[in-house]
This record gives C-alpha cells, sequence and structure tokens, in this order.
C-alpha cells in the first residue's frame, strides 16, 4: 500500500490526531505544510525545514513544468532526488496557477489552454498531461486536476466549473491508475507508488460542494482534498463550505484544505477534522516584514523595533528568536538584506509548525481524558462563537 492513514485518536469536536504513512516519511498529522513552489521554500535551507519539524512540502506542478522542467527532473530521479529532500512532498495539479492567469487562459472540455507568465509562450494541461507531470516529479501525493472558482460566481459558473472538475477528476484517477508505476523511484520502492487526491469543489455553494463530495468518494480516491477556498471570500464562508464537506469524507483517509491560512485558522480547522493544510503565508508575510507570535502581529518595520533588545517572540524559542533582536532584524529590513527573508521565514514557520506540534499534543491528552466520547463534527455557528 502506497499511503496509509492510522488514525490514534479522534476527538468529540471530529478533530484527529493521526499518522500518514507515506514512501518516503511517516507523517504525524493534523500538519501543516511549508510550500515550496519550485522546489525550494523560499529563503529557507533544507536541513532547516527539517530542523524545525517540516515532514511535508508542497511543490507546484505549474512552476516546477515550466522549469526546469517535469522530464529533466524525471532523468534526475524524481523531485526527492533533485532537490535533496528525504521527507515526503506533496505535488498539487496546477489547476490553481492555470486560474490565476485569468487573463492568459481558455477553458473547454478538453482542458486549459494558457500562456506561460514566463515568456508567453502556449501550452495545454489536460487531466492526462497534469497526472503525466505530476508521476515524472514523483511526489508521495499527486492532486487531480480541477477547475478553481472564482469569488464570487454566480451558481450557473459554479455548476459549470462542477462539471469540469467532475470530469477532469474521472480522467486524473484513470490515467493515473494506468501510469502510476512510472515514478522515477518504483523500481526501488518495493511497490510502494504515489497516491491520488480528489479536490472538492462547487465555489460557495454548499450543496454543490457536497454534491462533489459524494461523487468523489464513489471513485475512490486515496484521500481527499478542499479546494476553491480563501479565494477572497469571507472567512465565515470558508468555515461553513468545510463543515458541509467534512462529514461526508470517509473517516478512514486522509483530509486535507489547500491554501489556509492564518494562525488561529489552521488550529481551528485542525480541531473539525482536517489533516493537513498548506499555505504560503508564513513566508510570504515574512518577505513584507510580518512577523506572527505569542503575542500577535508584530510588523518588525516598524520604527518603533529600532532599538528594541528583545526577542522577535519572547514566547518562541526558534533559532531566530534565541540569538536575534527585533532592532536587528528591523535593521535588516531597512537595509534590505536577503538574509532578512530567511530569518523572517524560519521565525514564521517555526510558529506555524509548532501550532501544529501543540494541537497535536493536546489532542492525544483530551483523547485520553474523554477516551468514551463518540465523535461528532461542530456546527460552523459553534465554532464561529467559540
Amino acid at each position: 500500500m502506497s499511503l496509509h492513514f492510522h488514525r490514534l485518536h479522534t476527538l468529540t469536536s471530529g478533530g484527529r490526531r493521526g499518522q500518514l504513512h507515506l514512501p518516503h516519511h511517516t507523517v504525524q498529522t493534523p500538519v501543516f505544510m511549508p510550500v515550496g513552489t519550485a522546489g525550494a521554500v523560499k529563503a529557507v535551507p533544507h536541513e532547516v525545514l527539517e530542523s524545525l519539524g517540516a515532514e511535508l512540502i508542497l511543490g507546484n506542478t505549474y512552476h516546477l513544468y515550466l522549469r526546469p522542467g517535469h522530464e529533466s527532473i524525471r532523468r534526475m530521479g524524481g523531485l526527492h532526488r533533485f532537490m535533496s529532500w528525504p521527507r515526503a512532498l506533496l505535488t498539487d495539479s496546477g489547476g490553481f496557477q492555470v486560474f490565476s492567469l485569468s487573463d492568459l487562459r481558455k477553458v473547454s472540455e478538453v482542458g486549459v489552454e494558457f500562456r506561460s507568465h514566463l515568456d508567453g509562450s502556449s501550452h495545454c494541461f489536460s487531466p492526462e498531461h497534469s497526472m503525466g507531470v505530476q508521476i515524472a516529479l514523483g511526489a508521495d501525493i499527486a492532486m487531480a486536476f480541477d477547475e478553481c472558482t472564482e469569488y464570487p460566481a454566480d451558481r450557473a459558473r459554479a455548476e459549470e466549473s462542477l462539471r469540469f472538475t467532475m470530469a477532469w477528476a474521472r480522467r486524473s484517477l484513470d490515467h493515473f491508475r494506468d501510469h502510476r508505476e512510472q515514478v522515477p523511484w518504483f523500481a526501488e520502492s518495493e511497490g510502494r507508488t504515489q497516491s491520488l487526491f480528489g479536490i472538492v469543489q462547487g465555489g460557495m455553494y454548499a450543496d454543490l460542494r457536497r454534491e462533489c463530495a459524494e461523487r468523489l468518494v464513489e471513485m475512490e480516491f486515496d484521500g481527499y482534498a478542499i479546494g476553491g477556498l480563501s479565494v477572497g471570500e469571507p472567512r465565515e464562508l470558508t468555515l461553513e463550505m468545510i463543515a458541509a464537506v467534512l462529514p461526508l469524507l470517509p473517516k478512514d483517509k486522509p483530509r486535507y484544505v489547500m491554501g489556509v491560512g492564518y494562525p488561529d485558522e489552521i488550529e481551528l480547522y485542525s480541531r473539525m477534522g482536517v489533516d493537513m493544510m498548506d499555505c504560503v503565508l508564513p513566508t510570504r508575510a515574512a518577505r513584507h516584514g510580518l512577523l506572527f507570535t505569542s503575542e500577535g502581529r508584530v510588523n518588525i518595520k516598524n520604527k518603533r523595533y529600532a532599538e528594541d533588545q528583545g526577542p522577535p517572540d519572547p514566547g518562541c524559542n526558534c533559532m531566530v528568536c534565541r540569538r536575534y533582536s527585533r532592532a536587528y532584524l528591523r535593521h535588516l529590513m531597512q537595509a534590505v538584506e536577503p538574509l532578512s527573508g530567511t530569518l523572517n521565514s524560519i521565525h514564521n514557520l517555526a510558529y506555524y509548525l509548532g501550532i501544529m506540534e501543540r494541537v497535536r499534543k493536546s489532542m492525544e491528552v483530551e483523547a485520553d481524558e474523554s477516551p468514551s466520547q463518540a465523535p461528532q463534527l461542530p456546527a460552523a455557528s459553534q465554532e464561529l462563537s467559540s
């Protein structure tokens, strides 16, 4: 078996403390995945990511397809070997990046024609092509090719998008099952290979989301993601869509919410029953001088920190907070030193990964204290009022 999800504890809130066994690593869940868009988490060396406890990194199919090219990566043994990352990897389908090229793309039954943001060259992503690229990259987990619905979108547009997503999910799965033994590392994996997740779409219409989830479950993917969120909708609507879908997903397979979120959001979604999350926010915010701390958000560019000799976060024990002051981090930002992005990113990733570690430990304690309580998913209104 290429993927095995082992639930250790299930809480009354629906939260699950588990282990995700993958060909390259066993991942402790719930897990936050740093985003390594082009085969690297921006500004952070891999050995530092390992020391922070990162177990699963997301790579971007669209960007790696354009540069250096998936066939080049295949010839070098796959993405794990190419980027020297020994732990688990997940690749997205490229659907969201193509979606973001709104003025440079054309969607049809076949797939999506688009122009490269690098040089304007023409390309086409179909479900079969996305699967071929992801198989060549060889991440532990691949994602079905989907059509992300923009926000706001009327019902007719959401229904059209859902129709594309469902047809492409079936084609993705068929092609993947026929070709997944072509991953670069299959010969040395003792029969283990990639796994494929389906992606729930449907815009901001709960009934369309439920329909999509039910139909994807019938196809029997290895895991399930909820996509098309954090695209500009109110936070309450994001929560409503997640709460509508989670009860319909299999209890014995991992659940992934794509592209979220702020620190309080990833903790909330974990306790609802989400096992996997990713977001560029920790590193993107870091490059702009925004630090997430136990005392709230800190804009390190602020003049008030010019002579502040305290650590970036007094409640943090990461390598940055143990050594550097707020004054120094502000100076690096003002001087436009590349080290600034590195140190800020390391702290923010440590903060996010620390949240997940604390959530996992608290789940273990809560499960030990109330082992006989049956799990249930909280209503969105209950979570919003908490």
